[in-house]
């Protein structure tokens, strides 16, 4: 998904979605951001996992101490 920065309002970056709705982000999710500047968002299935898996091997963990 592609996203344009709108105007930049403060602490806060108004941004357009594709199709065309408005809405609020903090500014500090981009760098140096610019009224116009276009980002790509993307899932990432594979940090996903990694996150996932670290999580479970810390419950086990976890759930192993005597």
């Amino acid at each position: 998904m592609r996203i344009t920065i709108d105007r930049i309002e403060g602490d806060i970056a108004v941004c357009e979605l594709p199709d065309m709705q408005l809405i609020d982000l903090p500014i500090r999710l981009f760098d140096d951001p610019k009224e116009g500047d276009v980002y790509s968002i993307e899932k990432d299935d594979a940090a996903k996992d990694e996150r996932m898996s670290k999580a479970r091997s810390l419950f086990e963990k976890l759930k192993n101490r005597d």
